[in-house]
C-alpha cells in the first residue's frame, strides 16, 4: 500500500491524500489551497494523479480547503462517489455552489481587466470550474450516518466517527485487506475543540496502524473560553459607546453559527442587550438553516438555546442581509452594528466591503475569531499591519482589531494530545500534517516526548510505502 501526502503538508490548506493498493485507488479529501501569492497557481495545476482512475473520495468535512477541488476532480473524468456524513452532505450543496460562483466571479473579473490597455491580463481567465461543474459533482456526493459499516470497494471499509470540527466533521477509519493481512488507517480530519458549544466532543479512537493527524494549533494552548466570552462583551460594549461597529470575519460554516450561539447566550444571560446583529452572507444563511435541520447533532445546551430563541421577546434582532443592495446598505451604518461577515481570511466575498469601510474609523473593533493562514489579509490585520490594501486602494488601520482565539474550532495542543493520548497502542506510524512547518514539527516531537510515537512531517508529494501490518482480520 502507498499513501501520497497531496496537500495540508507543512501548510494548513489544501488537504488531500492519495492511497492505493493492489486492487483500489482513492482519496482522502481533496481541498483548495487558500492564502498566499501561490495559492492560486497551485489550485489550477493539474492533479498528480488520473482522476480517471479513482474508485471513490472519502471527505471528512465540507470546509473548502477540504472539499473545494471536488469539482475540479469531476470535471477531470473522476465519475465515482464521494462519501461523507448526511450533514456534510447537504452543506457541500450550498458550500461547492458558493466556491464555484466565486471561481466565475474572479474568471470574468480578470477578463474585464485584460479588456483594459492599461492592464496587462492574467493567465488564464477561465474558472477552475464553473457552478455546472459543481452541481456534477453534488450528483456523485452521498452520505452516511456516524458509526455506519461502509464498504466501498471490496477490499476497504471505513466508518465516520464525530469530529466536533463543524457540523457533520468526521474522523475516518478504513481498514484495507491487502495480501491476506488488513492495515487499519485513521484520518483525523480537523478536531474541534471538546468542551466547545453546540456539538460534540471528538469521538475516542482505540488504534490504528497508520495515523494521519492534523496539527492547526499544536503549538499552543486557546484562551478560556469564559475569558474570551468576556472580552467579547468588553469590546462590543466599548465600540457601542465610542459610536462604531464591531466586524467580525466568519467562516460561513461553523464559526458563523457559533458566534451566534455566543451572541444569543449573552444576550439570554443580560451581559449584552439591544443587539444589533447583521450576518452579511447568504451562504452563512443557508448554511445556518441546514444546521437547524440537524438539532440531532447538537449538545443539549445547544438544543435549549434554540427552544428560547423561539419563544423569547427580547432576543437580539437578528438579520440575514441576501442580496448585494442590502450588504452596500449596511456601510450607511456608523454605530451600533455588529456585523458577521465572510470569508473568514478576509480574501474573498463581502467582508471586505466592511473592512474597507470600517478599518479607517477609530471608533469601530475588528474581531478575529479564527485561524487566518499566511499570506491572507486576516493574518496581516492579526500581525499589526498599520495600512492594508483593499480592492486597489492603500486603507490606513485605525480601527482597533482583537483576536479572539478561545472561539477556535480546532483542537489545541492539550486537547490534541489528550485525544491522541488515549489510543490503547502506539501506531506504526504517525504522519503529522495539517500545520504550518514550525507547528508539526514541535506538534510531532511533543507526541515522540510524551507517547513514543514514530512521527513524520512529510513534505507535500511526499509517498510513502508501508510494509505488510501487523493484524489480521477482515474489518471492524
Amino acid at each position: 500500500m502507498k499513501l501520497t501526502v497531496l496537500g495540508a503538508a507543512r501548510e494548513v490548506t489544501g488537504s488531500s491524500y492519495l492511497i492505493e493498493t493492489a486492487t483500489a485507488r482513492f482519496l482522502v479529501d481533496c481541498g483548495m489551497v487558500q492564502g498566499g501569492a501561490s495559492a492560486a497557481t497551485r489550485n489550477r495545476q493539474p492533479f498528480a494523479f488520473d482522476p480517471r482512475s479513482l474508485d471513490f473520495v472519502l471527505l471528512t468535512h465540507a470546509h473548502i480547503d477540504h472539499s473545494g477541488m471536488l469539482p475540479k476532480l469531476t470535471k477531470a473524468g473522476f465519475t465515482g462517489p464521494v462519501l461523507t456524513t448526511p450533514a456534510t452532505a447537504d452543506l457541500l450543496e450550498v458550500m461547492l455552489r458558493d466556491s464555484a460562483h466565486i471561481q466565475e466571479m474572479d474568471a470574468a473579473r480578470a477578463a474585464r481587466g485584460g479588456r483594459d490597455k492599461r492592464r496587462a491580463a492574467p493567465e488564464p481567465v477561465t474558472p477552475i470550474y464553473t457552478v455546472r461543474d459543481a452541481e456534477a459533482c453534488l450528483r456523485q456526493v452521498r452520505g452516511h450516518s456516524y458509526q455506519e459499516s461502509i464498504a466501498p470497494h471490496p477490499d476497504v471499509v471505513c466508518i465516520f466517527r464525530d469530529a466536533g470540527h463543524i457540523l457533520g466533521s468526521a474522523i475516518i477509519e478504513i481498514w484495507i485487506a491487502e495480501a491476506a493481512e488488513t492495515v487499519k488507517l485513521v484520518f483525523s480530519g480537523d478536531l474541534g475543540q471538546p468542551g466547545r458549544a453546540i456539538l460534540h466532543d471528538p469521538a475516542t479512537i482505540a488504534e490504528a496502524d497508520i495515523l494521519v493527524m492534523e496539527s492547526t494549533y499544536g503549538d499552543r494552548a486557546h484562551r478560556d473560553q469564559a475569558a474570551t466570552l468576556d472580552e467579547m462583551v468588553t469590546v462590543i460594549t466599548e465600540t457601542r459607546k465610542r459610536g462604531g461597529n464591531v466586524i467580525m470575519p466568519a467562516f460561513a460554516v461553523g464559526r458563523t453559527q457559533e458566534i451566534l450561539y455566543h451572541l444569543h447566550c449573552l444576550s439570554r444571560q443580560g451581559r449584552l442587550r439591544d443587539l444589533s446583529i447583521f450576518v452579511d452572507s447568504p451562504m452563512a444563511d443557508r448554511a445556518t438553516q441546514i444546521t437547524k435541520n440537524h438539532l440531532a447533532l447538537f449538545d443539549e445546551e445547544a438544543r435549549n438555546l434554540v427552544d428560547w430563541h423561539e419563544a423569547a421577546s427580547d432576543r437580539p434582532r437578528l438579520r440575514f442581509t441576501a442580496s448585494t443592495e442590502e450588504s452596500r446598505a449596511l456601510n450607511q451604518i456608523e454605530a451600533g452594528a455588529i456585523i458577521i461577515s465572510a470569508s473568514g481570511m478576509c480574501d474573498a466575498g463581502r467582508i471586505r466591503h466592511h473592512l474597507r469601510h470600517n478599518l479607517p474609523r477609530p471608533e469601530s473593533a475588528i474581531l478575529i475569531t479564527g485561524f487566518q493562514a499566511q499570506g491572507t489579509l486576516g493574518r496581516r490585520l492579526v500581525d499589526g499591519a498599520r495600512r492594508v490594501r483593499i480592492f486597489g486602494d492603500d486603507i490606513p488601520v485605525r480601527a482597533s482589531v482583537h483576536t479572539l482565539n478561545g472561539f477556535s474550532a480546532h483542537a489545541d495542543q492539550p486537547a490534541l494530545l489528550d485525544w491522541a493520548g488515549r489510543f490503547r497502542r502506539v501506531p506504526s506510524k504517525v504522519i503529522v500534517t495539517h500545520g504550518e512547518a514550525q507547528v508539526a514539527e514541535g506538534f510531532a516531537g511533543r507526541l515522540r516526548e510524551d507517547f513514543g510515537w514514530p512521527t513524520i512531517v512529510p513534505e507535500r508529494g511526499a509517498a510513502l510505502d508501508w510494509p505488510a501490518p501487523r493484524h489480521k482480520g477482515a474489518g471492524p
